[in-house]
């Protein structure tokens, strides 16, 4: 089959059988000026670095190194 998105050649006259080109398609639900302001800008004034542990974590993890270390103190 020579013709494109593999129609049968019998059927070509048929309008259901009309697909529009790549440029066509994309273009369609495109606005007029699809630039879009910029969502993360570039320099300027930024949130101060924070750390990603918070105390309940970090007591947590505390928890869990003294059960540890319980367990191996108290059945050796």
């Amino acid at each position: 089959m020579a013709s494109p998105h593999n129609i049968d050649p019998r059927a070509l006259g048929d309008p259901r059988n009309h697909y529009p080109t790549d440029e066509q398609f994309y273009a369609s639900d495109r606005p007029a000026h699809p630039v879009l302001p910029e969502d993360r800008p570039r320099g300027g004034a930024h949130d101060p670095y924070k750390h990603p542990w918070t105390w309940g974590t970090v007591a947590l993890v505390a928890f869990v190194v003294l059960i540890v270390l319980m367990g191996i103190a108290l059945f050796p």
